[in-house]
């Protein structure tokens, strides 16, 4: 049964008895702890799939490679800021209960048995599987002690010309204060002895500068075999086999790595800066400074000298964990992206570009294109390309007065900027809202404000209080004796390398309504504006939540009168209570909910007569599923909502979101058969959430599919394809 048939069947409302874990009670409150799953636990619970995908034998090896780096990248950040989050609450005594009923004392306990597995798990499989499969395939991680005689003598001599020079060994004793260690560095602990037999400790930490694994020579039986090998030694092992050149005269007792995590979650007190801009600048330094929230080291380590970085690291005993195998799995990147063994990684694929878009743009006016008909663009399937030439077209054509734009995450080479600084050097008026406070960002948006300025760009940073996390570009263009707007919506960042592994769409319109409101969007954010009364745009925070409310509740009213309420809410998040119970409310009243949430979820599905009309997808593959998509059947009338708004409390309540109706008809079929309805087949990356807060997987069979590749196969066939009623959906 396909999607739509599916959507055209549900069942009108019926009474339901509200139980809980299967016994009949009397009433249950929406507010019990037991209704929902804990944000942090959610969140670790999305590293486990993500970790999952590493040990898929059926993903390429460098990719599985690439998806345990990402592990190790995403625990960095959750220790830096939702861990930090958690610990700056127990110091501060706050005894405040989550939604599901814990103190910030217990979640941190809870998060940290769990993150503790997570971690040994995943040094394990990479010591245990990955590094094995790798040497199969001819990319061999040593280890220094297993090097041959000569491939020592060669990472010495790499040791001796490109790392001794940049090391800097620092003694802590009476006359040396222990050393500053910064953020996500990774050290060597030290201890030596000198000639009365007296052990002194210093810190070495291993340059960033340098490729965490050396490339060494092939060994002579490869090379006579005609194997054709990668070999890589981990760096802090060749630092430590070569630390009698650091401490000449001083007897090296040993040597251990270590690891820290600090809390980089910036606080900063908008009210009271007069240059945001330069706030943000001593926030980021200030960063590097933040508490040690977690110490990695490996079993090996002498508790002696565990508790002498414990102790002048001013960490908890319980902030330290101890995994086997190498530190710091997110440098593992490095090793997936660069030793071009293009046979262990996925097969490329060219973006594809609408023919109607390059039919329409063969003169050069790509504004043609969008006053023919609105465009929807699907990345990574469909190319970014058309979004830069939007607004490199803009930038170039006379007839363009103005360009407004926001700028979110773009990235440290962006064609996006450049457009708008050729658009400023050509004589348009371009204003620009670069948001400062988009984290670990900071330091690339500082950089790119400070050069739109230069260029004489009005550049604006941000609301106070509010994070500016809608994508909407704005170009004004003058033609005969009229003035239009040319508007580009989006679910994802201006990022033109992003968006070749990020899932996202975005639209051209020349919709006057929705050019209307993107013109008081922005006069919302450069000025004063108190406007409210939106014409298509559901806006954050001033009506998204009450608008996205009552289309719920729409849905809710059509089940009650017969005529099944249908709800397909695609998200990259779900943790807003206000908004769940919303959801349990149109659930006990028969309305059919999917939820595709690829990441946390604290939504429990499958309660008796409380959420048993909803399920919980999770796909994590190839691509970062990152498009929020928000379907309501209303009663046939169908309408669909894209955006770059989650249903979190930050996203309705603290920042500037914004949802764009889709109305076109065929792409409003495209959004729900092409694009949503493979999800609900997909059996190889979904995993449905269970009550118990498990995720399974569905049985795969011989008609196993991917949603991704299925999406990845119609463009396929599109390319091939020139008959046009492939184009009906265009």
């Amino acid at each position: 049964m396909t999607l739509r048939e599916t959507i055209e069947s549900q069942p009108t409302a019926t009474e339901v008895e509200v139980t809980r874990n299967g016994a009949l009670e009397s009433q249950v409150s929406l507010d019990d702890p037991g209704l929902f799953f804990n944000r942090e636990l959610s969140l670790l619970s999305f590293q486990y799939r993500v970790l999952e995908e590493a040990q898929d034998e059926n993903n390429p090896l460098l990719e599985r490679v690439k998806f345990l780096s990402i592990v190790g990248s995403n625990l960095d950040e959750f220790y830096m800021v939702r861990v930090g989050g958690l610990k700056k609450q127990v110091a501060h005594g706050i005894a405040d209960h989550s939604p599901d009923g814990l103190t910030p004392s217990e979640q941190l306990a809870a998060v940290r048995k769990k993150a503790q597995v997570l971690m040994q798990t995943s040094h394990d499989y990479l010591t245990d599987t990955l590094i094995p499969e790798l040497a199969a395939r001819g990319i061999r991680i040593m280890n220094y002690a297993d090097l041959t005689r000569k491939q020592r003598l060669q990472a010495d001599r790499i040791f001796e010309s490109t790392i001794f020079p940049v090391l800097t060994p620092l003694a802590f004793d009476s006359a040396h204060p222990f050393p500053h260690i910064s953020n996500l560095s990774l050290n060597l602990a030290v201890l030596i002895e000198d000639d009365h037999r007296s052990e002194r400790f210093a810190r070495i930490k291993v340059p960033g500068t340098m490729p965490r694994l050396l490339p060494v020579f092939r060994s002579a039986d490869d090379i006579l075999r005609g194997v054709s090998t990668h070999i890589f030694v981990w760096v802090e092992q060749v630092i430590a086999a070569n630390l009698e050149t650091l401490f000449p005269g001083m007897r090296i007792v040993e040597a251990h790595p270590f690891r820290i995590t600090r809390n980089a979650d910036v606080a900063i007190q908008e009210l009271e800066a007069d240059d945001l801009l330069a706030t943000m600048e001593q926030g980021v330094r200030q960063r590097r400074l933040g508490s040690v929230l977690r110490l990695t080291v490996n079993g090996d380590m002498p508790r002696s000298i565990r508790e002498i970085l414990v102790k002048n690291l001013e960490a908890d005993e319980s902030d330290c964990y101890v995994v086997n195998g190498p530190l710091g799995l997110m440098s593992l990147m490095s090793l997936a992206t660069g030793t071009e063994r293009y046979d262990l990684m996925y097969q490329a694929f060219v973006p594809f570009t609408s023919p109607k878009l390059k039919s329409d743009t063969r003169d050069g006016d790509f504004f043609a294109a969008i006053r023919t008909q609105n465009h929807l663009v699907h990345h990574p399937y469909d190319s970014f390309s058309p979004t830069i030439e939007f607004l490199e077209a803009a930038a170039a054509d006379p007839s363009v007065l103005a360009i407004k734009m926001t700028l979110y995450r773009v990235g440290s080479q962006s064609p996006i900027v450049r457009a708008l600084m050729k658009a400023r050097e050509n004589g348009k008026q371009v204003a620009v809202l670069v948001e400062l406070k988009a984290r670990f960002d900071e330091e690339s948006n500082i950089g790119w404000a400070r050069m739109l300025e230069q260029e004489g760009v009005h550049v604006i940073y941000g609301l106070i209080g509010l994070k500016t996390h809608s994508k909407v570009a704005l170009v004004i263009r003058k033609e005969a004796n009229q003035i239009r707007r040319y508007l580009h919506v989006s679910t994802g960042n201006y990022n033109s390398v992003t968006a070749h592994v990020y899932e996202d769409l975005g639209l051209f319109t020349i919709d006057p309504k929705l050019g209307a409101d993107a013109s008081d969007l922005f006069n919302f954010l450069t000025g004063y504006s108190e406007k409210r009364d939106y014409r298509k745009l559901l806006v954050a925070p001033i009506n998204l939540r009450t608008r996205f409310e009552a289309l719920v509740q729409r849905e809710i009213d059509h089940q009650r009168v017969g005529r099944s309420g249908r709800l397909i809410l695609k998200t990259n998040a779900l943790v807003d209570k206000r908004m769940i119970k919303l959801l349990y409310t149109a659930s006990q009243a028969g309305v059919h909910i999917d939820l595709l949430v690829r990441g946390i979820c604290c939504l429990r599905p499958g309660l008796k007569g409380i959420s048993d009309n909803i399920r919980v997808i999770s796909v994590v593959g190839r691509f970062l599923e990152h498009s929020r998509i928000y379907y309501f059947k209303n009663g046939g009338e169908e309408e669909i909502y894209l955006g770059s708004a989650d249903l979190m409390p930050r996203n309705l309540n603290r920042r500037v979101e914004i949802l764009f109706p889709v109305e076109d008809e065929r792409y409003v079929r495209y959004l729900r058969d092409v694009v949503l309805e493979p999800y609900f087949n997909d059996t190889i990356k979904a995993r449905y959430l269970q009550s118990d807060g498990t995720y399974s997987r569905p049985q795969r069979d011989e008609t196993a599919v991917s949603v991704q590749d299925r999406l990845l196969a119609v463009r396929a066939e599109w390319v091939g394809e020139e008959k046009e009623h492939l184009w009906e959906l265009f």
